[in-house]
């Protein structure tokens, strides 16, 4: 792979998590997995530990981002946010929410000032943020709030799931199951269409992205007999979608769409719900999913998996993710790259 003339800045995550273990990994093997230079944004003394606990003979060099393009070669570079962190495998402390907010903050910052091509975000623990006073909903949240600040007029951030087969993206996201129906409303739905319709074009380079909309209810409510969200909310957004030249079909019954037969027809999935979504999604490539968020004046990819506190410092943590992140931001940050 080419490599842009910026390097990717990849945040710490949960301390307690996977996020370090992988990110290690990654880089040990880095050019099998082809990966595009980054730095992390961390404490070099975790990090130092974590590799300790995992036999990992990892150089680190602590660096400014732009020393990162030259070192990555031989040296996995870390820029130091000035807070110590400690490594306690499996427990998310909220002590080390400090760290882990402002590693998010100084990659978008990085990123927005020109340091860094895009952002590649390791998973956090939200309960642990929670109890130190975070007041976001979730990552995706706060990076809309982070471009909000900059000033940004492109601060609506938009998850996208995306594997080497599906492109899809959830309409409502981190919010209970039964406040769907009332959250969900025709405006969203083409807000957030319009969005990944541009997003796709600029950053997918996709010339005239088709669109799949799902429908909310079994059958896409068969016609109003099974709730009448499909009819009465879906059916005019999609015809909105329509009239402004975006191709969009829906509402599709969703336990029908996701087959490969049915991909053929779409370039991107809007599904109404978060599971709607994410099951296809890591059904069909559980270990190589990439969460991208578009809607965003930066781009910000991230690992399809959470912190899995269990399995932490053990060495059992697969690093696919991750990588597939890394390399997706890459690609991107610059069109030129292939």
């Amino acid at each position: 792979m080419r490599t842009s003339l910026l390097p990717l800045a990849v945040t710490m995550g949960e301390p307690g998590g996977i996020g370090p273990d992988t990110l290690l990994a990654a880089w040990s093997d880095r050019v099998a997995r082809e990966l595009p230079p980054f730095y992390v944004l961390a404490d070099p003394a975790f990090l130092a530990a974590r590799a300790g606990r995992l036999g990992l003979a990892v150089p680190l060099a602590e660096l400014t981002p732009g020393e990162a393009l030259e070192a990555f070669a031989d040296y996995l570079p870390v820029v130091p946010l000035g807070r110590s962190v400690t490594d306690t495998p499996g427990t998310a402390d909220p002590a080390n929410a400090d760290a882990v907010i402002a590693s998010i903050e100084r990659a978008v910052g990085d990123t927005m000032s020109g340091a860094a091509a895009g952002v590649v975000t390791n998973p956090i623990n939200k309960k642990s943020l929670y109890d130190a006073g975070f007041a976001h909903p979730g990552h995706t949240e706060f990076l809309g709030e982070l471009a909000r600040r900059a000033g940004s007029d492109e601060h609506e951030p938009v998850m996208l799931l995306a594997g080497p087969d599906l492109l899809v993206v959830p309409v409502t996201i981190h919010i209970p199951l039964s406040q769907v129906p009332a959250t969900l409303t025709s405006e969203l739905i083409v807000r957030t269409a319009r969005i990944v319709h541009r997003d796709l074009v600029r950053r997918f380079r996709i010339e005239n992205p088709r669109l799949a909309i799902a429908g909310l209810n079994p059958h896409a409510g068969e016609g109003g007999a099974i709730g009448r969200e499909d009819e009465e909310v879906i059916m005019p957004a999609v015809a909105e979608l329509r009239a402004g030249g975006i191709d969009a079909i829906g509402p599709l019954p969703a336990d029908t769409m996701f087959h490969a037969e049915a991909r053929r027809d779409y370039d991107c999935a809007l599904a109404m719900y978060h599971d709607q979504a994410l099951i296809p999604a890591k059904t069909l490539a559980f270990h190589d999913a990439v969460n991208a968020t578009l809607g965003l004046p930066f781009v910000r990819t991230s690992p399809d998996h959470g912190t899995a506190l269990a399995i932490a410092a053990k060495g059992t943590a697969r690093p696919d993710s991750l990588s597939a992140a890394i390399r997706l931001a890459a690609v991107l940050a610059d069109p030129d790259l292939v």
